[in-house]
């Protein structure tokens, strides 16, 4: 996602594209975007460092009870360099996007890197020996998040949902409407023991600044543990309201490495459904 004017300033180039565009027109402006070549308003150009750290951590929550390899979904995975850390990390790993040319960029992005890894994708700058069986699968689907069609894409009939779901940019880049929505998608499609993992940007802007992307400080909490929506104009997660929402955070920490966007801001979370 591409940094944002301060408020005050003249709207970027990003948030005038999607200005009086309603929720039912949000797909089709990402997919102008990429159709059009620009999608260099949110490349990052590498895979989430403080995602790689954390799954380099063999977090507890993330153990697998049987002898399947783990299931992620990235929603709105762009080019898919998060989707193919993940696969090189031993997850069976899904890319969701609402563009048929991102997808394909993905396609050949990941195809490539699964051949011959970058360095970026591991904590060391190496891939520790990497063995043909070690490497998960990808597969990218070209469909619109909160539908379901596109889940019949997904192999298996005793699948029950993913283990793993990470957010990025991708909430940040909905209208703030669509933010309870998100929160209920995300309960839909979480298996009962998976995570959500979400490393939350931006936090150093006003939530009341226009977007995408959208400030999102105290956001994550009040959607996910308050069981709110998402829609708000100070951080509340300090105040002791009722957690009347569907997730746990069994995890927060301001991860070490981070992308400079954040502006060291970054914040990463993992929320589990509430048995």
């Amino acid at each position: 996602m591409a940094e944002t004017a301060q408020s005050g300033q003249a709207p970027t180039k990003l948030i005038s594209h999607f200005l009086n565009r309603n929720p039912n027109e949000q797909s089709s402006g990402w997919a102008e975007l990429w159709d059009t070549n620009q999608s260099d308003f949110w490349d990052r150009g590498k895979p989430s460092p403080a995602l790689i750290d954390w799954i380099e951590s063999k977090p507890e929550i993330l153990r697998s009870t049987s002898n399947q390899r783990l299931k992620a979904l990235v929603p709105g995975c762009g080019k898919g360099y998060d989707v193919a850390m993940l696969a090189l990390h031993g997850f069976d790993v899904y890319g969701l996007d609402v563009s048929q040319k991102g997808i394909e960029t993905a396609q050949a992005y990941a195809t490539a890197e699964l051949k011959k890894p970058s360095p970026y994708n591991f904590a060391s700058g190496n891939d520790g020996n990497l063995s043909e069986n070690s490497i998960g699968t990808v597969k990218f689907i070209q469909g619109d998040f909160f539908h379901r069609y596109w889940e019949k894409e997904v192999a298996g009939e005793e699948f029950q949902g993913f283990d793993l779901i990470y957010d990025y940019t991708f909430l940040c880049a909905l209208l703030p409407e669509m933010r309870k929505d998100w929160s209920r998608r995300v309960g839909e499609l979480l298996a009962p023991s998976g995570v959500l993992v979400c490393l939350e940007f931006p936090l150093y802007k006003d939530l009341r600044a226009p977007g995408p992307p959208w400030g999102l400080k105290g956001v994550h909490w009040n959607l996910l543990a308050e069981g709110g929506n998402g829609i708000i104009d100070e951080d509340t997660a300090s105040e002791k309201k009722p957690l009347l929402g569907s997730f746990d955070r069994v995890i927060y920490f301001h991860p070490p490495r981070s992308y400079e966007n954040g502006k060291g801001t970054d914040m990463l979370s993992c929320w589990k459904l509430k048995q």
